[in-house]
């Protein structure tokens, strides 16, 4: 019997994974004040699922968010994404990226803070083991572009000092607060990079995101699709390089970066032709409410791309995770499981 089809999801943010209806219940049960604002479920999904005008725009679902993922409501939310993970989209591996600065209590000092920073990567590591789920976790630490040098640089060493539970750092944040503090962020990385850190950003999603000196920095790029779309000649680098792009259909509608996902065949077309690798990714899952195979159907359905590069965009995402520890896909470790492809995944987690 053949294994099932499982996925290795590269790009999913903390704070966009939980579909609205869950994070809409949580905050009537616990009565979280938001809950005045959207009474209904209707008006709140309406809210976080509609398109944004701008990049800067959508990222200000992402502050809403933060302020209800505090350390005390960690658990609750990362294992309802995991659970959500596992039982609608087959997701055998999954990278959750966070800035968990952001999640630490605003009432304390900064150096408070930075200190805390441990415990929310912590919290986020425990909930996200689960037996009955048996997915292979990892977390990526997101620098962001709006918070001071200091806090970024201790990001980074925080990430340095858990590696059993952060797999690389990340740049986020608004992308046209970059080009002022390019230098700093260009400093980061070579830092993240001596300390073994894998690296990836979010670079080249948007015009305004377009920043050349970072991508010697990076093993995998954040969208990254201005790149086949206006600066193609750049691509045959990027296959040497070995970078890959993380690419999120449905965050280029909900952002206005694109006006139809037809745009995105230029895209899959210019990398095959390249030898660029595409990881096709959710991004912000709950805040779309659309799961990662609803990703790769959408884009078969409307004829971007076909069968073969979907299996080849699969076998990418294993081959570019950074915690996956089975070489380029998870076939030989699903070879002879027959339709008990999770226990092979389970036994794997129990001994990282």
């Amino acid at each position: 019997m053949a294994a099932m089809s499982l996925h290795a999801e590269l790009h999913r943010h903390l704070g966009g994974a939980v579909v609205p209806r869950i994070f809409w219940r949580y905050l009537h049960r616990s009565g979280h004040p938001l809950a005045e604002r959207f009474v209904s479920y209707e008006s709140f999904e309406e809210f976080v699922t509609r398109e944004r005008g701008s990049l800067a725009e959508y990222l200000e679902l992402h502050s809403m968010v933060e302020e209800v993922q505090r350390p005390e409501t960690l658990a609750y939310f990362v294992a309802k994404l995991v659970r959500g993970a596992f039982v609608f989209e087959s997701i055998a591996y999954m990278e959750l990226r966070h800035t968990p600065f952001l999640r630490t209590r605003r009432d304390l000092s900064m150096a408070d803070r930075l200190a805390s920073m441990g415990e929310i990567v912590e919290a986020v590591a425990s909930a996200g083991a689960q037996p009955d789920y048996p997915i292979i976790m990892s977390q990526i630490i997101c620098m962001h572009s709006a918070l001071p040098y200091d806090v970024n640089r201790a990001m980074v060493e925080l990430a340095a000092r858990m590696p059993e539970y952060v797999c690389g750092v990340d740049l986020a944040g608004p992308d046209h607060l970059y080009a002022e503090r390019l230098g700093e962020f260009v400093e980061l990385y070579r830092y993240a990079r001596s300390l073994g850190l894998h690296t990836t950003g979010h670079l080249f999603e948007t015009e305004a995101g377009c920043h050349p000196e970072l991508l010697p920095y990076l093993e995998r790029i954040g969208h990254g699709i201005q790149i086949p779309l206006r600066r193609p000649e750049m691509l045959p680098m990027l296959a040497e390089s070995r970078q890959c792009l993380e690419i999120c259909p449905t965050t280029y509608l909900k952002t206005g970066t694109l006006k139809d996902l037809d745009q995105l065949r230029v895209v899959f077309e210019r990398c095959e032709r390249a030898g660029v690798d595409v990881a096709i990714c959710t991004d912000n899952a709950g805040l779309h409410n659309v799961r990662l195979p609803f990703e790769f159907e959408n884009l078969l359905t409307l004829d971007i791309i076909d069968f073969r590069q979907l299996r080849e965009c699969q076998e990418a995402a294993f081959r570019h995770a950074f915690a996956w520890p089975h070489g380029d896909s998870p076939r030989a470790l699903l070879s002879g499981c027959g339709d008990r492809p999770w226990a092979a995944i389970e036994g794997t987690r129990r001994h990282r």
